[in-house]
């Protein structure tokens, strides 16, 4: 699980500086590490992850074009934790 978490937090940090859109909202996948340990470990998210998720929503379609990334946000655990902040994935 710590492998995760640490192949998570790298990938985010390579790409916090190559995702951005032109609305209101930066996309940062960066800001999604506030729900790595719920989306490795199965337990539940914190109001911060939540918020992050909710923040970066309209961003995760680019997201998950991003090999890197879709490896993450497509798995059962990561769905379940959008589903419970209320943010489930989109279909793009």
């Amino acid at each position: 699980m710590k492998l995760a978490y640490i192949a998570l937090c790298a990938v985010l940090v390579l790409l916090v500086n190559e995702a951005h859109i032109s609305m209101a909202v930066t996309c940062k996948p960066i800001e999604l590490a506030a729900c790595a340990s719920a989306i490795t470990s199965s337990s539940s998210p914190s109001q911060m992850c939540c918020n992050k998720l909710k923040e970066q929503r309209p961003c995760l379609c680019k997201y998950l074009k991003d090999p890197n990334l879709q490896k993450l946000i497509n798995t059962p655990n990561a769905k379940k934790v959008a589903n419970t902040c209320g943010t489930p994935i989109p279909s793009c």
